[in-house]
């Protein structure tokens, strides 16, 4: 058992700017050739936990290293100080002249003066000891980035102090002929934590809009080819952690057992072929199918940060780790995440804001 004061979940969430591809890898007898990842339990495509702590990794290092890159003492500097290893030697060091940060910033972490590029990804030299780095020794082992996602070097390794859930669909775009409307229903809704479970929602097995005038109480409305009568009802829905990325007139909440359906009908399908350099037409037999989750989709997930600094000296303040988790996730508007990021898929906008206490923080045991 954990002390529960040293576990802190933060609710996020996400929008997709792009259709988002994770594939299953391979090929597939089916409607699509490539298929994306999905939930095995409601067979709802997802982005997965791994894919999100990956590319945030890799984004964390990149904006780290652009910003102390040019106040880092040399690796020379920091061994010629006195001290009984590399890490007492590092503590001991000095920023270059001109370091724009202070102590309360996460970049003065004393290990970001040894981080690299390398410290994301996969560690390419993981026999090297944590006392034995140089310029290029994949993970240093030493900074926020190392210290935050975890490292492995010959000599020790170390479980990262932040945790991904996966990103699950929290409201979905359909087209229809009242325009673009997003389904979700109420066991998405109170999971995500944005419908108070307390207070009677009068929703069950029918298909309901959220209502925002007493107009047309009833009705029909397709959802993409299906076609379904609607009721008009009052929930307590809360979206105030989504940014004002949509409004409540444009939410329909519809049954459990119909959501994965829906979705599932209604995904983005992109026909490629691969095209011969000689002759400028197509390759025989190279027109191939993916599927994707389209652009507008919200998601919601967790990052859970474990503070073990009453085990563990010298890691990163759990405000620093939040803070490099805010200042990076811009990446995801030009980088994105998953597969076929230079055709036109994968940007994602994370809506929440990391470095500031919102209606998702909560400390639980574990």
């Amino acid at each position: 058992m954990v002390d529960h004061m040293l576990v802190t979940n933060k609710r996020i969430f996400a929008q997709a700017m792009d259709p988002i591809y994770i594939g299953t890898g391979g090929y597939n007898i089916g409607r699509v050739d490539n298929t994306i990842v999905r939930d095995p339990i409601t067979n709802i495509p997802k982005i997965p936990g791994s894919s999100l702590a990956g590319t945030w990794r890799y984004y964390s290092a990149l904006e780290l290293v652009s910003r102390v890159k040019d106040y880092q003492p040399s690796f020379k500097d920091i061994k010629s100080i006195n001290g009984e290893n590399f890490s007492s030697k590092l503590k001991n060091a000095k920023w270059k002249n001109d370091f724009p940060f202070g102590e309360h910033d996460w970049e003065s972490y004393p290990g970001n003066k040894v981080a690299r590029i390398k410290c994301a990804g996969q560690d390419d030299l993981p026999n090297k000891s944590i006392d034995d780095i140089e310029e290029e020794t994949g993970h240093c082992g030493h900074c926020i980035v190392c210290k935050s996602f975890g490292f492995s070097k010959k000599d020790i390794s170390m479980q990262g102090l932040v945790f991904f859930s996966d990103l699950k669909i929290l409201l979905y775009p359909v087209f229809t002929m009242q325009g673009t409307k997003w389904i979700t229903s109420e066991g998405l809704l109170k999971e995500a934590g944005v419908l108070d479970s307390t207070k009677e929602n009068n929703v069950n097995e029918l298909v309901y809009y959220v209502i925002t005038n007493e107009d047309d109480k009833v009705g029909h409305i397709n959802l993409g080819w299906l076609y379904f009568p609607y009721k008009k009802v009052e929930t307590n829905i809360d979206l105030s952690l989504l940014e004002g990325a949509i409004s409540l007139s444009d939410i329909v909440i519809v049954p459990e057992n119909l959501i994965s359906q829906i979705i599932n009908s209604n995904l983005e399908v992109r026909t490629s072929v691969s095209i011969n350099p000689i002759t400028g037409a197509a390759k025989e037999g190279a027109l191939f199918t993916s599927e994707a989750i389209p652009r507008g989709t919200i998601f919601y997930g967790e990052i859970r940060f474990f503070d073990r600094s009453k085990l563990i000296e010298d890691l990163p303040l759990k405000e620093f780790v939040f803070k490099m988790l805010e200042d990076s996730k811009k990446y995801y508007e030009t980088l994105g995440v998953g597969g076929m990021t230079t055709r036109g898929f994968g940007r994602m906008k994370v809506l929440t804001k990391l470095n500031k206490s919102n209606g998702g923080d909560s400390n639980e045991k574990s």
